[in-house]
């Protein structure tokens, strides 16, 4: 069964209605309705608030990391813990191919369903998972394989245990591991793009965001409890944050927005993938242009130049 937001329902009643003419082949029904529906989408979809694109990027329908990976990757063979602690099921690591190139793609897990949910914990990485992101992409560095990461997380685990083991500055030491690894380095944000959580694997040559995803330093309801301690200020909170691509880009904190579907990638994950896939080629084809020493060069020069301002 499909989960329908609120502002989604009237393609929900459109949608049952095209299900029921098929029940009954009403073929001339069906033609009108597959029209109607293509005009409310473009009505609904054309003019998204920011806080209805947060609610799309934390879609329950949304494709995951995992699904991802099954949709683009051949000959997937996973790679498990960070030999220091145990395995971190909110972050996933996978060397196969795609398109014909050996990749590296590091993704965050928020599992589908109250089991794997607890299992991945809502993908909320542990310190020993951005350390097993870190040995991943350091094993593609040595084999000059390049790196893809899937952002999705709502922030790194805040858990006395995590604190512990050193969550700060697994995050710290990822920043800096990934910005002089000498590989393409390519990351995404699928969904939500939560903090430090989200930065322990955005360190890269390329940073782009999905059409309906968003990426903030905290959560708009952890702003708006913050700024106005009331929880019904969230879309004023989300509004404020700058948190969607095109804010992003037009502050220059990313390089590119990947037009998923309009619908979103909850309604068509097979296009969605696809479009996931074609930035991908073409983004690692252009760094592999680059000698070692300019990307390194250009990556350097991309990470200092965010926050960079002039006073007039």
């Amino acid at each position: 069964m499909a989960t329908y937001l609120d502002f989604e329902k009237p393609i929900q009643e459109i949608q049952d209605d095209i299900e029921s003419a098929k029940a009954r082949r009403d073929d001339a029904a069906i033609e009108i309705l597959e029209k109607d529906l293509e005009k409310e989408v473009n009505k609904l979809f054309g003019s998204l608030n920011d806080y209805q694109k947060l609610q799309l990027a934390r879609h329950p329908d949304r494709p995951y990391a995992l699904d991802y990976i099954r949709l683009l990757m051949e000959d997937a063979q996973e790679i498990h813990g960070d030999r220091m602690y145990r395995d971190d099921p909110a972050i996933l690591c996978y060397l196969g191919w795609i398109e014909g190139q050996k990749t590296i793609l590091i993704g965050e897990q928020k599992g589908r369903g109250t089991k794997h949910k607890l299992r991945r914990n809502f993908g909320m990485p542990h310190p020993e998972g951005y350390r097993k992101a870190l040995r991943a992409a350091r094993m593609a560095e040595k084999f000059d394989i390049p790196v893809l990461m899937l952002i999705d997380t709502p922030g790194a685990y805040p858990g006395i245990g995590a604190e512990e083991r050193g969550q700060s500055e697994a995050i710290a030491r990822n920043l800096f591991e990934f910005s002089g690894l000498r590989v393409p380095m390519i990351s995404i944000v699928i969904g939500e793009g939560g903090s430090g959580g989200a930065l322990a694997i955005g360190v890269a040559d390329r940073l782009a965001m999905m059409r309906y995803s968003v990426f903030s330093v905290i959560s708009p309801e952890g702003c708006s409890a913050i700024l106005w301690n009331d929880p019904s200020k969230v879309e004023q909170a989300t509004k404020a944050l700058k948190i969607t691509p095109d804010a992003l880009m037009e502050h220059g904190l990313i390089d590119d927005i990947i037009d998923e579907p309009l619908i979103g990638a909850h309604r068509d994950k097979e296009s969605a993938a696809d479009a996931v896939r074609a930035y991908y080629i073409e983004a690692l084809k252009n760094l592999r242009e680059l000698s070692k020493e300019e990307l390194l060069e250009r990556r350097y020069e991309k990470l200092t130049s965010i926050g960079a301002f002039k006073e007039e």
